[in-house]
């Protein structure tokens, strides 16, 4: 908890800098092993606030909450970059976004609801308005399987 207050108190002088809000929409994710009976329907919720643009690269800060493989709710709050490759003229055509977050995650399962220290790389695709996140998310060990995870981001406004 003290982890996620001090984050917050890190991020907030940003929110003073122009920026944008994205409300994020957990939803599926998909196991590569199919043998196994994971939760496939990860719904949850969370942010994203990507800071003002310095060329092509978008800091960002993420949080967010969702049911994971198993069921059990699983928390994360990070940060990062990406870097956006424009797919046609104007900001509010398409655009490719490929781009990597630390985080600190708590889960029921893993560390023993602890929080933990990870980072992965995702890739972004949409438009001013809306985009869909992916991210791969490798094996750690025997008792977790590799799968692709992915999220809806609405944007809510910007400063």
């Amino acid at each position: 908890m003290r982890i996620t207050i001090i984050l917050l108190v890190l991020m907030l002088p940003g929110l003073l800098f122009a920026g944008q809000l994205h409300g994020i929409i957990n939803g599926k994710a998909y196991h590569f092993d199919r043998s196994r009976n994971f939760n496939e329907k990860n719904w949850g919720f969370g942010f994203e606030y990507d800071f003002e643009r310095s060329g092509n690269w978008i800091p960002l800060v993420t949080g967010s909450t969702f049911k994971d493989s198993n069921n059990q709710t699983s928390n994360y709050l990070g940060g990062g970059t990406k870097y956006r490759f424009m797919l046609g003229a104007g900001e509010s055509s398409w655009h490719l976004d490929a781009g990597v977050v630390a985080f600190l995650m708590t889960r029921k399962d893993y560390n023993g609801k602890k929080p933990f220290f990870g980072a992965l790389p995702f890739i972004s695709v949409g438009n001013e308005y809306v985009a869909v996140n992916a991210t791969y998310i490798p094996s750690v060990s025997p008792k977790f399987a590799s799968l692709m995870f992915f999220q809806l981001m609405i944007k809510v406004v910007e400063f």
